[in-house]
């Protein structure tokens, strides 16, 4: 593991995302598929019919706070919504979701480019580095988080930064489009923040 020092957090969380004030949202259960391949032109055509509805794009947030650090981002694509997915090795953590202009580093608000018709700015209460300073998630390529080509939402997904036990990640999407976040519980002491973002709607 590399050591971090305190001193110099790479792309810590910038300043203006606290413009975004956003009411707490209380996040009920929702049915959870799992994740699952990439999804072919039949079973989509045959999904458009049972899509969801009922999803929105004004913020969302959690009312808990959980102590962990983010270990891990994945993504996935299903037939009605694209998905990703923050691993956690805590309790769930306490998120906040909203489409926003930009996204940018802390402190410097230096612009982050990301591709995409939208924006969507992901925080979470949950470090990427431990109590020593070690990183517990180190992508090799912080503007490209994961491999998302060919995925029919999502565009682009970046690191803007983990700083003061929180961590932002920039997703970019074909367009403003309805999305759901919910937090999952396990394998054991560690928790999940999903957040999908439907092809339409």
């Amino acid at each position: 593991m590399k050591c971090i020092p305190t001193i110099h957090i790479r792309r810590p969380i910038r300043t203006a995302l606290a413009v975004l004030a956003v009411a707490a949202v209380p996040v009920g259960a929702v049915a959870v598929p799992a994740l699952a391949g990439p999804a072919t032109a039949a079973s989509r055509t045959a999904a458009a019919a049972t899509c969801p509805t009922g999803w929105g794009s004004l913020p969302e947030a959690s009312t808990f706070q959980g102590l962990g650090h983010l270990t891990n981002v994945r993504t996935g694509r299903h037939d009605c919504f694209d998905r990703i997915v923050f691993d956690i090795d805590g309790k769930p953590s306490w998120f906040r979701v909203a489409y926003v202009n930009d996204i940018g580093t802390v402190g410097e608000g230096k612009p982050i480019p990301l591709r995409g018709g939208a924006k969507l700015a992901i925080v979470l209460l949950a470090a990427s580095y431990d109590d020593t300073n070690h990183y517990t998630y180190d992508p090799a390529n912080y503007d490209e988080l994961t491999n998302v080509s060919g995925y029919r939402t999502f565009r682009q997904v970046v690191s803007a930064g983990s700083f003061e036990g929180q961590t932002t990640i920039g997703l970019g999407v074909r367009a403003r489009l309805p999305f759901r976040v919910f937090t999952l519980t396990g394998p054991g002491s560690t928790s999940r923040v999903v957040v999908d973002v439907a092809h339409s709607w």
